[in-house]
């Protein structure tokens, strides 16, 4: 997978075939993304879809960028947080883009983080059995993982992304300024899906997240570095598997002991999604450990980088009561990376060595969950 880059706009390509598109990172690219938008789809109106914070901050700029393109558009705004992955807000926003008079040709532009992609990508590929899709991510988590590689999708009482297609979109803007109005608890989360990169196949940038994640936090060239990377990283492995039956199973790692907890505590904010991933990433290393898959030095450096950029580690730092081993072993059988009633997982031989673990025992899992119940 190759990039180039243009003056300050670094340009990731995901290269699948009729359907491939690049995504733009670099400085100041809100206040272009009307131009970059009409140079893709040049005739395409954009219904644009983003909560209330994101649009406080952001949409005017958007908005004012569309205009001076001469792209027609209008905005559903909808609330912030997980629980608008719903099926009641799916459908406020899907009677909007009707309503509006949006033919198939014209764009859903989502100006948010991955709620707001994952959300208007579902409403773009489904509305009149699919429509163009443009992703604004806001957040770091965002701009990293979910809104490259077309996977949409809403929540159910059943758990974290059952309902949902794959709809790739036609362009991704990452302007890493916006970044600067996140807070540092949902920065720290968005880092935890870039660490992961370096964890599945890429040490050497886990080495260098080790040595440079203060300047990520602090923006400039790291920043930019990190994301391009991140993107990198995805757009390979989406390329060789877009739907998800090899090895794009590994940008799961973490994500099905994370989903658990995410569903223990209700999808809310007690727990946002990279916390949560954070300590599923720890507590896939460890249960390598637990396996004799690799050693323990690894999984001891992987929580201590966490620990250093302040994201939670054990299970006792989720707030609330968790389920028993019982419990969530429970809500892993939930998640959607069961096949056929077996549990897969990605583990790791250590760090850079993540692979794809078929038939995981049940008992395995819950004897050490039950453990790590114990040591917090």
């Amino acid at each position: 997978m190759t990039s180039d880059q243009t003056g300050d706009v670094v340009r990731v390509p995901v290269a699948l075939g009729e359907r491939s598109y690049d995504i733009l990172i670099g400085s100041g690219l809100l206040a272009r993304a009307g131009s970059l938008i009409r140079e893709v789809l040049p005739k395409a109106k954009a219904a644009v879809v983003t909560d209330a914070t994101v649009a406080d901050l952001h949409l005017a700029t958007l908005n004012a960028s569309l205009a001076s393109a001469g792209v027609e558009t209008s905005a559903s705004v909808i609330p912030p947080g997980e629980s608008s992955k719903s099926f009641p807000v799916f459908e406020q926003v899907v009677d909007q883009v009707i309503g509006g008079r949006y033919e198939r040709g014209d764009a859903v532009v989502a100006l948010g983080g991955g709620v707001v992609g994952d959300l208007s990508g579902f409403v773009a590929g489904v509305v009149r059995r699919g429509m163009r899709f443009v992703q604004i991510p806001t957040s770091l988590l965002a701009q990293v993982d979910s809104s490259v590689g077309g996977k949409t999708g809403i929540n159910v009482s059943h758990g974290k992304n059952l309902v949902g297609v794959f709809h790739q979109p036609d362009l991704v803007i990452a302007d890493t300024d916006v970044l600067d109005t996140l807070s540092e608890r949902h920065f720290r989360a968005g880092y935890a899906e870039v660490a992961k990169y370096g964890l599945i196949d890429d040490a050497g940038f886990f080495t260098w997240l080790e040595a440079n994640w203060q300047a990520v936090f602090a923006g400039g060239a790291a920043r930019t570095h990190a994301i391009a990377t991140s993107c990198r990283s995805k757009a390979a492995i989406v390329a060789r598997d877009e739907r998800e039956t090899g090895d794009r199973a590994l940008l799961n790692l973490g994500h099905t002991f994370g989903h658990a907890l995410e569903a223990a505590t209700g999808y809310s904010d007690k727990l946002v999604h990279g916390e949560a991933i954070a300590i599923g990433m720890v507590l896939a290393h460890d249960f390598s450990v637990h396996m004799n898959l690799m050693g323990p030095d690894d999984a001891t450096r992987v929580r201590r980088h966490f620990e250093a950029v302040g994201l939670p580690t054990r299970l006792d730092q989720v707030p609330g009561d968790l389920p028993d081993a019982d419990g969530l072993l429970a809500l892993i059988a939930q998640d959607k990376k069961v096949v056929r009633g077996t549990l897969t997982f990605i583990l790791t031989h250590g760090i850079g060595q993540s692979f794809i673990a078929k038939d995981v025992p049940g008992e395995a899992v819950k004897g050490f969950l039950a453990g790590a119940s114990e040591r917090g």
